[in-house]
């Protein structure tokens, strides 16, 4: 069976004739019926793609992406059927980075003006597109005008930073073993390098400007939210022992503000560690938190080609974090952001394992968040520089929208990584991405449904259901290089209709009290009940 291109008016569905004869089985029928089917888009939840403007999109021809080019790109996004983009920094900044910011309220010249990110987010808007932008509160660049000045001892501006003091521990080291305290004659924090130091969040002064950044950016700009750097290290052990409270007591304070602006307003936590400590964060603070055990889990599966608790540590955490933020929590999903190696190289550019990994993704609870270029198979491994290489547009390398402010190291391949040449292939890493949204975006299930454990269970294979009050259906992967053949358990024989497949070689025979399915290699089936 082949599946035809998709498109956002209409999906075409399958419809099977079963025909039973005299106790035995006959393998289905299959024939094409086209059902116009719109997307669905459920608030709050959404597919976001995450992009760093540098590598993006160029409109001025100066290597450099910016948000103009972003703007020119709209289309290409929605067509993938993305529902949310995530912006890295796009605040001034002394770094290619941008997450030591010099000025809040303010656009990196590089990539255009404080009009044109009132432009993007307009046209995000006019597409159906949710927009949030990076907000790096932890800290600010050693070259912020805050930060010189309480150099010069300005008193305010000095209050702005924490400093040691004569019982601090200078020689102390932070979590992943890193020097705290920076700076030649009198010491401050920066539990990430001496380039960022750490703001006090003790200082009534420094809480009312972020909370005006905030406003400005929602007011003024019209951004949905913010993705929230390092939101477990405002206050740090080093210099409070209550600082995990202190933590959770300022992102509810924060949301509290916002939400008097925005009541939708979305507020994505980076808390990087277990579910133990990202629990409380979502207890009347943010909105949800990335789900790094999670993408953990994925990538060991798909390398492994065996399931290694995807399902049954997702529904405890789940439980865990709706008791916890009396459920009012939505889980950022992902497989590899900004700060990891991408999937590919992950998985040593092995497509099938890597078209599994957004199988997976894409058929898992919560708002799936797609790094930019993983839909092309970008390659990418530390130093970061390395994960955030230029997207490829084209065949041809001169394209005006190429970005090229670094040389490329791991993806060479334009023939081979270039929108333009997958659009054209239907086994494109692209046009499996493409394929799975927009089964995803039809499906109520698979969009807001809750998970469940599945009964059917098999070596190799992962299974689950995702069911709303309304909908449920039946996901199977199949994660090993060889065909898989099992039966349904009896209490899912009701999921025999076959919504989505991955692999045209699928085979589902209805027996009068079975269902035996045969799935190709890292293939995928999506069930309907009856």
């Amino acid at each position: 069976m082949i599946f035809l291109p998709l498109r956002k008016v209409a999906l075409f569905t399958v419809i099977f004739t079963v025909i039973f004869m005299s106790g035995c089985t006959e393998k289905e029928k299959t024939t094409f019926q086209q059902e116009k089917k719109e997307w669905l888009n459920i608030k709050p939840y959404g597919i976001y793609y995450e992009i760093f403007v540098r590598s993006f999109a160029d409109s001025n021809s100066d290597g450099i992406g910016d948000l103009k080019g972003a703007t020119q790109k709209l289309d290409y996004l929605a067509d993938l059927g993305i529902e949310g983009i995530w912006l890295m920094p796009v605040q001034p900044s002394p770094s290619y980075h941008g997450y030591d910011v010099t000025d809040y309220i303010d656009i990196h010249p590089d990539y255009g003006s404080l009009a044109d990110m009132k432009q993007f987010v307009a046209q995000a808007h006019k597409r159906d597109i949710n927009v949030i932008i990076d907000l790096v509160i932890n800290h600010t660049s050693n070259q912020h005008p805050w930060f010189q000045k309480a150099l010069t001892g300005d008193a305010k501006y000095r209050d702005y930073y924490v400093w040691a003091d004569e019982n601090t521990n200078l020689l102390e080291k932070g979590e992943w073993g890193q020097q705290v305290w920076h700076g030649a004659e009198e010491k401050y924090e920066g539990i990430f390098w001496d380039g960022m130091p750490d703001l006090n969040f003790d200082s009534p002064a420094v809480r009312k400007e972020i909370k005006e950044i905030a406003t400005f950016w929602l007011e003024e700009i019209g951004v949905n939210g913010f993705r929230l750097d390092a939101a477990k290290h405002i206050y740090s052990p080093s210099d409070s022992d209550q600082a995990e409270e202190k933590n959770h007591e300022w992102w509810r304070e924060f949301r509290q503000e916002l939400e008097q602006i925005n009541p939708e307003v979305v507020l994505v936590g980076e808390v990087w560690d277990n579910a133990t400590v990202v629990a409380p964060y979502l207890d009347g603070g943010l909105t949800s938190a990335f789900n790094f055990d999670l993408a953990e889990k994925i990538l060991e599966s798909v390398q492994a080609e065996k399931d290694v608790g995807i399902v049954s540590s997702l529904v405890r955490t789940r439980e865990f974090f709706r008791e916890i933020s009396a459920g009012e929590y939505i889980d950022s999903t992902f497989i590899t952001n900004h700060d990891m190696p991408r999937v590919m190289t992950e998985v040593k550019g092995n497509q099938d394992q890597a078209k599994m990994a957004a199988s997976l993704l894409l058929t898992l609870p919560g708002n799936p968040f797609i790094y930019y270029g993983e839909e092309t198979g970008l390659e990418g491994s530390k130093p970061d520089e390395e994960i955030r290489e230029p997207f490829i547009w084209s065949n041809e390398q001169d394209v005006p929208e190429q970005t090229s402010w670094r040389a490329l190291k791991h993806n060479k391949d334009f023939e081979k990584k270039a929108v333009e040449a997958q659009i054209e292939d239907p086994n494109s890493m692209y046009n499996h991405y493409r394929n799975m949204i927009q089964a995803r975006r039809t499906e109520p299930a698979l969009i807001s449904g809750e998970i469940e454990r599945a009964f059917t269970k098999q070596a190799g294979l992962v299974v689950f259901k995702r069911s709303t009050e309304k909908d449920s259906v039946l996901v199977l992967h199949n994660l090993t290089k060889e065909n898989q053949s099992f039966s349904l358990h009896e209490k899912e024989n009701g999921f025999s209709s076959l919504f989505y497949q991955s692999d045209d070689q699928v085979e589902i025979k209805k027996g009068r009290k079975t269902v035996k399915i045969m799935l190709p290699p890292y293939s995928t089936i999506i069930l309907d009940e009856n």
